[in-house]
């Protein structure tokens, strides 16, 4: 019998169906790389060197930042360069590891969020033991605790994924290596797979996006009990940049994975993939800089003739 497990090189399209729309699409999204660069080393930057942002809030900043940094440059990089040179050529092990790599950061971004919805809610509704319980230890706990389930979760789809038979087609209508357009292309029936990956997806999303929502229900609730709106709106003003990026996300993520494959559309799916992989990575740090006077302070040290 014939092996099917035949395919050893993929083919990424790229950024758009439409070879006029390529060049285009190419220059803008490595604008929008460059930005989300160094705009994420610029936060890690600031936290790093202003004492005054040495607080658990900032610590999960820049993490989530170095996540951003290495999720965006995971799935870039590659495309930019492989558009204009007109070869999108990926081994099956290059396409394996981007597809590690990518599940790795995205789920650990979204332990941190939650990780982030704990921190804020703990300051707002219990101040008096946010400093003991909220500790450096406690900190470190959480954020490798997102790491070590990352690549847990990670490692789930990868197996999962690529322990599909492709003997072809080999051209993944994408322009990295993701979950649905590989499914699309397996010569087997996928359908127990995606079920198995629905299933743990959901559980992990589901879970983290439950216990954010409990958090601000919490926040809300405590907040709704300050009697003066000047200190409602500045004990809600602490979490509103973290609110802006749980529904940056969630709202983006949520509509790439939680749907069946037989229901994928390409174009869709690269739509939805600029959103979180390139434009989430991009917007955060001016979230958390645009209205943060403490981030806005160190950048001003940083750069003091910026405009800040």
């Amino acid at each position: 019998m014939t092996n099917l497990t035949a395919v050893s090189v993929f083919l990424l399209r790229g950024f758009s169906a439409v070879p006029e729309l390529q060049l285009l699409s190419t220059a803008t999204l490595l604008l929008i790389y460059l930005a989300a660069i160094l705009g994420n080393i610029t936060i890690v930057a600031a936290v790093t060197h202003d004492a005054r942002l040495h607080t658990p809030m900032y610590f999960f900043l820049k993490h989530l930042s170095l996540v951003d940094i290495c999720s965006v440059s995971t799935t870039l990089p590659r495309a930019l360069v492989a558009t204009p040179l007109g070869s999108g050529e990926i081994s099956l092990c290059a396409c394996a590891s981007q597809l590690f790599a990518f599940v790795c950061l995205g789920s650990t971004e979204c332990f941190l969020i939650t990780s982030m919805a704990f921190d804020r809610c703990l300051a707002i509704y219990r101040p008096l033991v946010y400093r003991a319980a909220m500790s450096p230890e406690t900190c470190v706990s959480l954020v490798s605790a997102a790491w070590g389930s990352g690549l847990v979760f990670s490692a789930f789809h990868t197996a999962n994924t690529f322990s599909l038979p492709f003997c072809g087609p080999n051209v993944i209508d994408h322009f990295f290596c993701d979950i649905p357009p590989l499914m699309r292309l397996a010569c087997a029936n996928a359908d127990d797979h995606e079920a198995a990956g629905f299933v743990v997806s959901g559980c992990v999303i589901m879970s983290c996006f439950g216990l954010t929502v409990l958090s601000y229900v919490r926040i809300l609730a405590t907040v709704f009990q300050i009697h003066s709106a000047a200190g409602r709106w500045k004990a809600f003003s602490t979490c509103s940049s973290h609110l802006a990026t749980v529904l940056l996300f969630y709202g983006t993520g949520s509509s790439a994975y939680m749907q069946p494959s037989s229901s994928y559309s390409p174009m869709q799916g690269r739509v939805a993939a600029v959103f979180y992989s390139v434009l989430t990575p991009a917007l955060n740090p001016l979230i958390y800089s645009l209205r943060n006077k403490d981030v806005k302070g160190a950048l001003q040290k940083l750069y003091p003739r910026g405009p800040f």
